[in-house]
């Protein structure tokens, strides 16, 4: 059975898909999740029933695209007020090993793997290959050194992650890593993908600053305009 990745979309006017994404992703098993975000006092309830036809007409255009790639796909819809808890949920209903950040894009020539440590790698290539099939000559193996952690140490989290994708049938010459001290990891990162056209990473531990700012997939699809996709470390 394929791996199942979460495409969450914010409706009532998502932005397009690319046509590359959905190309990419469509050896995966797809959920489409519309997030109707609703004002505080509105009942989802109401919404559903005035909204619910047009928005569920919207998800289906968009599960059709991934269809006619030759993904198996599904849609769920949801009326709420807090979208980072309506992914979380229905990626568990939906048993989804990654997420989607989706962000335009033409080409993946470049992809940036932030590897915080060789913990669970079993779920990472499944994701990397899928965006770099056909266009990508670059993926960047990156960790951020901080705190009391050692270079060396950040060095072989790195040079045993590479070793790894290289037995897994990744071509040695288009893997290379990228180590850099800092006491900012998510400032590191964001400085580093601005470079890249794609981003594969672990699902990082929540943080306050997450609830103020979004996300850190979230700011690298904004800033950036590079897609992301946020691999499950609990999968």
């Amino acid at each position: 059975m394929a791996d199942t990745i979460l495409v969450p979309l914010e409706l009532p006017d998502p932005e397009p898909l690319s046509q590359l994404l959905i190309e990419d992703l469509s050896s995966l098993d797809v959920v489409v999740l519309g997030h109707y975000d609703l004002p505080e006092q509105t009942p989802a309830s109401s919404a559903r029933e005035q909204f619910g036809d047009a928005a569920q007409a919207t998800l289906d255009d968009v599960a059709a695209s991934f269809a006619d790639a030759g993904a198996s796909v599904r849609t769920r819809l949801v009326f709420g007020k807090d979208r980072a808890a309506a992914i979380r949920q229905v990626a568990v209903e939906e048993d989804c090993a990654a997420e989607l950040d989706p962000a335009p894009t033409e080409g993946i020539e470049r992809i940036l793997v932030p590897v915080p440590d060789v913990a669970g790698f079993d779920r990472l290539p499944t994701f990397i290959r899928v965006l770099s099939e056909d266009s990508t000559q670059r993926i960047t193996l990156f960790h951020v050194v901080e705190g009391e952690e050692t270079r060396e140490s950040g060095e072989a989290v790195v040079s045993e992650t590479r070793e790894r994708l290289v037995e897994d049938g990744f071509d040695a010459d288009a893997v290379d890593t990228l180590v850099v001290e800092g006491d900012e990891h998510d400032a590191e990162i964001l400085r580093v993908a601005a470079d890249y056209d794609a981003v594969v990473m672990y699902e990082p531990e929540s943080s306050l600053g997450d609830r103020l700012f979004g996300t850190l997939a979230d700011r690298i699809a904004d800033e950036t305009d590079d897609p992301v996709i946020v691999v499950d470390r609990d999968y």
